[in-house]
């Protein structure tokens, strides 16, 4: 039996998970809530990034579920022993990609290595040339001949298996469409293809259908292949990019919550009580933001890292060991990251508090929580959505950068920043391996575009200036 394992960033993970479907539950019985996210999915753009966010989420939950699989049984003790290597659900289900590891850099879709070696033949003499893989391509054999014609066949079944299944999803999306507001099945399809409703379900289904062909496309390729190739110690260099999106994910959203309730709740007191208040906020924020944010993250890392060092039994796995760093670094992030914010709600409360309602509730002795719960905090909700989506992208840029300078997360969890870093050296050797820094720019570009052109869509229809424009 395994034995669950869970991290702190996977408890937070999932009671943000929680969080998002109690509100999208409560948005769907509040019209004024409801209104706005419906000019949202309306785009097709903002359709198409939430298709493609919402696959890096799955990813990133599925990579959120650890646990260690129990040890081969030593005697007739029936005490379970359980194995120090954290896995996680997203490793089961990537299979080979994680055990398939070469001995070293290897191009994407090669037979051989990539660095010549010297190698003995049966006669005894010995010969410089590129070692076979063991794992790539070793369906063939040892005649490589007919890579191409493999590569082509896997393509074409990825793209007929694809095409039968963005059949059968339409057929699902017109039967509960259809269901929904009363029409055949077959009508609904037509209308489906023919982009005639108000939310762009046929945008919705292109996006499905390419993100359908390009896991078809791993399925059948990442079985047989190193499709991006292997690093420097011949690990699977696709296998390393799918893990790297919790931990950006992971910065993205956690940091945001760690921010949040502190940012909202001095920003709204600041510009309402105004006074000493206003001045000690101020004064707070004016002062962190006059210290240099590296600087800051730099040191606390540096000062987790010497706590690890002296008090390593508190951590069973080197897993927990990267995951409160990882932790510590998205408190130390949103420490420094809240001041924005912070400022943004400041003035938005300065300028609420003087209007007439406002003035009328003072006036009639309503409490003044009830004031900020009721009245002030409902019409900046506008400004802290459209502030939480726009700081999303930086935040897992600010990943790759801080791991790149070494102060990030700890070099034994997979992120695109390790990977970037791991591969900057590489880029000067020659011939030069490319594939590692594409992989992550690739991922990471994929993922920071579809957040950009989701939280202008956000942008545009919460901002009243936006919409009335």
């Amino acid at each position: 039996m395994i034995m669950p394992v869970i991290l702190w960033t996977d408890a937070l993970i999932f009671l943000l998970a929680a969080v998002v479907v109690v509100f999208i539950l409560y948005a769907r019985s509040k019209p004024h809530i409801r209104a706005p996210w419906r000019r949202v999915f309306s785009g097709k753009v903002a359709a198409a990034s939430v298709v493609i966010l919402l696959a890096f989420v799955l990813v990133g939950l599925l990579d959120s579920m650890h646990f260690r699989l129990p040890l081969a049984a030593n005697g007739d003790s029936g005490e379970i022993h359980y194995a120090g290597e954290v896995l996680s659900t997203l490793d089961v289900l990537v299979g080979p990609l994680r055990t398939q590891v070469e001995k070293t850099y290897s191009a994407p879709f090669a037979t051989h290595l990539f660095s010549m070696e010297t190698m003995e033949r049966e006669d005894g003499s010995k010969v410089r040339d590129y070692p076979r893989l063991v794992y790539g391509a070793s369906g063939l054999g040892v005649a490589v001949e007919g890579k191409t014609g493999d590569i082509f066949k896997r393509s074409l079944l990825a793209v007929v298996e694809t095409l039968l299944a963005s059949v059968l999803l339409l057929l699902i999306m017109s039967a509960w469409l259809g269901r929904r507001h009363g029409q055949p099945v077959v009508a609904t399809a037509k209308t489906i293809l023919q982009d005639a409703l108000s939310i762009p379900w046929r945008t919705i289904l292109l996006t499905l259908s390419l993100l359908i062909l390009l896991l078809f496309l791993a399925i059948n390729l990442a079985a047989a292949y190193h499709v991006l190739g292997t690093d420097k110690v011949g690990q699977d260099v696709f296998y390393l990019s799918l893990k790297s999106i919790r931990t950006g994910l992971v910065i993205g959203t956690l940091t945001t919550l760690i921010m949040l309730p502190f940012a909202i709740f001095t920003g709204i007191l600041a510009g309402y009580a105004r006074g000493w208040i206003d001045d000690v906020v101020q004064y707070v924020y004016t002062t962190l933001n006059s210290i240099p944010g590296v600087l800051l993250i730099a040191a606390a890392i540096l000062m987790l890292q010497v706590f690890i060092a002296n008090h390593a039994d508190y951590f069973e796995t080197t897993v927990e060991r990267a995951d409160i760093r990882l932790l510590f670094l998205c408190i130390i992030l949103g420490i420094t990251s809240w001041t924005g914010l912070c400022r943004l709600l400041r003035g938005e409360a300065l300028k609420l508090r003087e209007a007439e309602y406002i003035q009328a509730a003072v006036c009639f002795g309503v409490a003044h929580g009830k004031i900020i719960t009721r009245h002030i905090l409902p019409n900046v909700m506008h400004v802290v959505l459209i502030t939480v989506v726009l700081d999303f992208s930086s935040l897992v840029l600010a990943e790759a950068v801080l791991s790149y300078v070494g102060v990030g997360v700890d070099p034994t969890m997979n992120s695109w920043g390790n990977m970037i870093n791991g591969a900057r050296l590489e880029m000067a050797r020659e011939p030069v391996v490319w594939w590692s820094l594409l992989a992550a720019f690739l991922f990471m570009f994929v993922l920071v575009l579809a957040a950009n052109l989701f939280s202008d869509a956000v942008r545009d229809a919460f901002d009243p200036r936006t919409r009335s424009r």
